[in-house]
Order: structure tokens, then sequence, then C-alpha cells
């Protein structure tokens, strides 16, 4: 008996990260490292469904040194196998693997034969898991048998017959597929009981093989997208002489990208077949022929490469999109034509940044997924959505390439238009709801100064589209002429007015100007509280307005026309308004009580505007769906409704801003 240069306490701390699946794997590169071509798993049950036979077999070099086992962590695999260390690593260097079999079994025994000098020898180890610091060796003999190793089990605990048709043979196919067909012009094979590991048909989920030439070399590249994460290699690319000989490997350019896209390219070719082949130097010497050859050759499978990943990045963003639907990520969007169109565009830009850079969809939890997706779609939503790239360019390494492809994604500017225009549309409807109910509802206590004009003169969209706010509640005529001097020519005059009502304020004072026929439109509102009723006094106030503005000139100019409204919740008991409006009926305009020359004026319930509103848009309200009951949240007093008014995208303000004197 020998012992082991360790404890065998020792030994079971420096493997106790080792699982009976990674152990298995270890028995095998053991027998691939040893020059085999074919490594062989022989189970057999019993009758009650127990391992009764476990083997593992290969038909490599044998063990010609018996004394390895006394050295723990130390190996000379690599310096007699003569392996590339550009190829891909050594399994077993450290010579640890020969003793995980404690993971599965209580003991373990090597029957191994290797040559020397022409002739063959024969010979036996054995350790148990309970000794694992000493181990019993048989005597050598010569013999006749096919040098090789076969590594038996006994006392199989931790696994199942059952294992080996699941977890074991998917463990196998991410340890040794990219091995097997790295070396499949050489045939090398794993086989389970007679059957083949059958990668092929198991774990490539993806593969083409395509052949390109430089010069007067040919080189047949074959690409294959693993179904899984490879369990220790990255994805690389290996070259391949014609021997079939794996003589240089190297990772490609899309490792720890978060994307599962595991990958590895093959490539065989009489160019790699030189004697002294060492990249790194041709990397170099870029001005050599073998140099231009090599970049080309890299050229050609990284763009092949960043093709493949594309297709696979497509197909998994919508992956992506179902997942964060199933997660409940995504906010409520309603069934109209408008809010379908910006769940299909976050849906769309979702995936766009996923094929730019998946690691940020990575490691997501649920409800970071939700706030994720809710703050895109505010984005989306605002006026912002170009400052989203900044964003994402201090959080992500965008190339240009990347960068000029996500920026397009945002540039939807018809859609982008649509949405802010719905939108517009929304918060009009709200906006009127508040009204109505500012108007109509008594229990919240609106009144015509502070809640209905000041509401009014933040929408005064209501009267016409286009118009400049002149002046709202306070300035005096003077100051309006003023103001209306500057918005209309830019001029800052001293104005005097000669006029007994010069000191009225009007509630609404708007003016609009159509270049194309160089007119002028003013409009001017006087607004009522809700419980007072219209008749000829509130007239009379309004007839009031026109006439200082009909004694000014520069009020009057020609291409000028005066639209005056009077607004209240009903006319008074006297019949007067109904009898105006009768009489100016020849003129063919629905609520016109007055009309001379360039001037009107109109007598309206807050009832027809809110009518007149509902026909203009029906149209549109039909085709949004809009649901009203949302828009009109509940409130509990007036001053609350002016509190929240400019969180509106409806509100309008002046568009130039007029001087003080």
């Amino acid at each position: 008996m020998k012992n082991i240069q360790i404890t065998s306490l020792g030994i079971l701390k420096a493997l106790k990260h080792h699982s009976y699946l990674s152990s298995i794997a270890e028995y095998i590169w053991n027998g691939f490292d040893a020059k085999a071509t074919e490594v062989k798993i022989l189970i057999k049950s019993d009758d009650y469904g127990r391992i009764s036979e476990f083997k593992i077999i290969d038909n490599g070099c044998g063990i010609a040194d018996s004394s390895r086992f006394t050295l723990f962590y130390e190996s000379n695999k690599q310096l007699t196998l003569g392996t590339s260390k550009n190829l891909s690593s050594i399994h077993g260097t450290n010579g640890i693997g020969r003793l995980t079999f404690f993971t599965f079994c209580s003991s373990a025994k090597w029957n191994t034969v290797y040559e020397k000098e022409g002739k063959k020898y024969k010979y036996s180890i054995t350790i148990n898991a309970n000794q694992l610091d000493n181990y019993d060796i048989s005597e050598e003999r010569e013999t006749d048998e096919k040098t090789g190793t076969i590594v038996s089990f006994y006392d199989i605990h931790t696994i199942s017959p059952d294992d080996f048709d699941n977890e074991i043979k998917s463990y196998l196919y991410r340890e040794f597929s990219w091995f097997i067909e790295l070396n499949s012009m050489r045939n090398f094979s794993i086989k389970i009981n007679d059957s083949d590991l059958n990668y092929q048909e198991n774990f490539i989920s993806d593969s083409i093989e395509l052949e390109h030439k430089i010069g007067e070399y040919l080189f047949k590249v074959k690409f294959i997208r693993w179904l899984q994460s490879l369990n220790k290699e990255y994805s690389r690319y290996y070259f391949i002489n014609s021997k079939g000989e794996g003589i240089y490997s190297n990772t490609t350019t899309l490792n720890n990208k978060g994307d599962n896209f595991s990958h590895s390219i093959f490539v065989k070719s009489s160019f790699f077949n030189q004697e002294h082949f060492f990249p790194y130097e041709i990397s170099v010497l870029r001005n050599t022929p073998d140099g231009q050859i090599y970049h080309s050759l890299i050229h050609f499978i990284n763009q092949q490469l960043q093709n493949r990943r594309k297709l696979f990045l497509k197909a998994k963003s919508d992956q992506i999109i179902e997942e964060f639907k199933r997660n409940n990520a995504f906010p409520k969007f309603g069934n109209n034509t408008w809010d379908q169109h910006r769940k299909n565009e976050l849906e769309d830009f979702l995936k766009e940044l996923y094929q730019v850079e998946p690691k940020i969809f990575s490691s997501l939890n649920i409800e970071q997924k939700k706030v994720f997706v809710h703050f895109l779609n505010l984005i989306l939503d605002s006026d912002e959505r170009n400052k989203l790239i900044d964003v994402l360019g201090e959080i992500i390494k965008l190339d240009s390439s990347e960068l000029e492809h996500l920026s397009e994604s945002l540039k939807i500017t018809k859609l982008a238009n649509i949405i802010k225009t719905v939108r517009l549309i929304e918060d009009r409807y709200r906006a009127i709801n508040q009204l109505n109910n500012l108007v109509f509802k008594p229990d919240l206590e609106a009144n015509e100064r502070d809640h209905i004009q000041k509401f009014v003169e933040n929408h005064y969209w209501i009267f016409g589209e286009e118009y400049h706010l002149v002046t709202a509640a306070e300035p005096k005529f003077e100051e309006a002429l003023r103001r209306y001097i500057y918005l209309l020519r830019g001029e800052k005059p001293v104005v005097s007015i000669d006029h007994s009502d010069k000191n009225r304020e009007m509630d609404i004072f708007m003016v609009r100007q159509l270049l194309n026929n160089s007119s002028i439109n003013n409009v001017v509102v006087e607004l009522k509280h809700p419980k007072i009723k219209l008749g000829s006094k509130e007239l009379e106030q309004v007839k009031r307005y026109m006439g200082v503005i009909l004694q000014q000139d520069e009020f009057n100019a020609s291409n000028m026309s005066w639209e005056f409204y009077l607004i209240g919740n009903d006319f008074d008991q006297s019949k007067y308004i109904e009898r105006e409006i009768q009489n100016a009926k020849s003129h063919g305009e629905k609520s016109l009580v007055y009309f001379v020359d360039n001037y009107k004026i109109y007598v309206k319930k807050w009832s027809e505007l809110f009518t007149e509103f509902d026909l203009k848009h029906k149209f549109l309200n039909d085709k949004l769906e809009l649901e009203k009951i949302k828009l009109n949240a509940d409130v509990t007093s007036a001053s609350e409704v002016i509190s929240h008014i400019h969180s509106n995208s409806a509100v309008q303000a002046p568009q130039r801003v007029i001087p003080e004197n």
C-alpha cells in the first residue's frame, strides 16, 4: 500500500465543490487527455432499479507511471501530451479527477494497459472513499491487450439509471459537445452503452456551413449555436488543419453579452498545416501574406457571427416581450387605435433595445422590469425621447452603429406627433369635463373670478384655435390696447383712451392674426357666475366694451373683425336675450344677437358650448373611444381643479411675452 501525499480529510476539503456530474466528466476528460478517441460509459442496473455496474472505458495510452497517484495537485499531462496551450485548457491537469469518485460511490478501481519500448504492460490501482490518502496497486505484468484504461466504480449511491437519461446526459452535452465536434474528422466519440452521445440532434440549436476562399486557400467554416451555454468553455473559434487536428483557438467577440448566444465556430483549411502556426505573431505582422489572410479570415468570421446573432436576438426579443407581458410589466393601454399604437411603439423599442444591448435585461426581477418598462413608456410619451439615447449611453457602452440604429428607432416623428395629438384631445375632454363641473356643480363652490375666469384664461381654445391671449381679468382698456399693439406690431406706445368706460375690465381678450389674408380676428369674452341669469343688463355691459373699442382707431383697421361673447348658465325670465337672438336670426348664425359691420355679439349658455365641443370632436371621440369616466376624475372643490390646471397639456399661454411699461 502507498500513500498519497495529502491526508484524506485534506483531499475531501479540496474537492468539496465537486458534484457527481463534474466527477463523471473528469473521468471522461482523463480519457481524452490520455489521447483516447473513444470514451465509453458502461452502466447496468439490477431488478430493483439500482446501478449494479458502472464503468468508464477509454482507448487512450493508459497510465504508464503509477507514481502519479502519489502527487495530489500535480500532473505531467500538459508536458507529455504536447497540446497547444492556445487550443483549449487541458482537463485534469491538477491530478484531482481520479479522486472525485467519492461523490457517487465508495471505491474505484483502475485497470490500465500502457505501452513501453514496444511492449504492453497491465496493472490495477484501487482507492476507497474513506481512505483517499492511500491506494493499493497490483504487480505489473506483460499483456497483449490494447492500451487504455477501465475505471470501475463500486457501491454506487446518489445516482440512478434514470439520471443518465436526464441530468447526466444534459451535463455531458454542455461539457463535451464542442470537443467532439472539434475532433469530428478524427472520429472522437462518447458512448453510453454503445450509443453515441447524440449532441447533433439534442444540443445544436442552429448550424450553418460556409466556404470562403482567400487567395489560394479555401476555408470551410461551420457555425454552431448551442441550445444552452457550455459548462466551462467560452464561445470560441477553432482552427483545424487538414488532418482534423485543432491547432489554435481563441474567444470570439460575443462572450458575456447577457443573451445566451452560446456558439462555436470551426474553421478547417490547409492554411493551418504550417508547421509553426502562431496567429498571435501573424496578427502583429499585418503586412505579411499570412497576416493579411489571417485578418481577412477573422473579419469574415466576425461578420458572419454578427449576422447570425442579429437573427437570434430578433427572435429572442419577441420572447422577452412575452415574458414581460406574463410578468404584467407593461402599463395599461386602452383598446382604441391610438393606445394600441403607443403600446406597439413601446414594444418595438424594447425589442430594438434588447437587440442592441441584451445585458440590460439579463438580471431584472419582476419589480425592476415594471419600473424599467414604465420609465421607457414615460420617456417615449414625452418630448424628451431624444434624450433617452444620452441616458442609455451613460449606462451602457454602445458603438456608433448601435447608437445610430437605436436613434433611428426613436425618430418615428409621425407616430410621436399622433400620440401627442391624441393626448391633447384627451386633455381637452378632461378640461371640458372639469369646466362643466365648475359651472354645474354648486357643491364645488366655484366663483366667477377665482375659478371659472382662471380656468377659461388657461383654456381659451374653447373659443377658437391659434389665438393669442391679450388680457385676462385685471388689465383695463388702456393696458389691453398697449398689449394689443405690441402683439400685432411689436411696438410699445404710450396709450391714452378718452372714454367713460375705459376702466372696465374684460374677462378674456384674444387676438388671432391670419397671415394668409392679413386679417385680424379679435375675441372678447364676458363670463358670468353660474347663479347669474343673463338679461339686458349683462348684454349692455358687453355693448359698453364694444363702445370703447369703436372709438379707438388702433382697434378699427379695415382688416379687423370683432366677436364678443356673453357666457352664462341660463337666460332670465324677461326673454330679452331670446328676442335679440330671434331678431338677428336672418344672419344665419346661432346665438348671434348683434351684427354691424365687423362687429358681432353672441350670447351663449355653458351647455351650448359643451354641446358644440362634443359635436366638433364627435368623429375623433368615436375613433379614440375615450373613456370619459376616467377623464373626469373625482374632485372635491373648485380650488382643487385650479391647483392642478397646469398638469393638462391643453393649457395655453400667451405665445409672446408682453413687456411692462
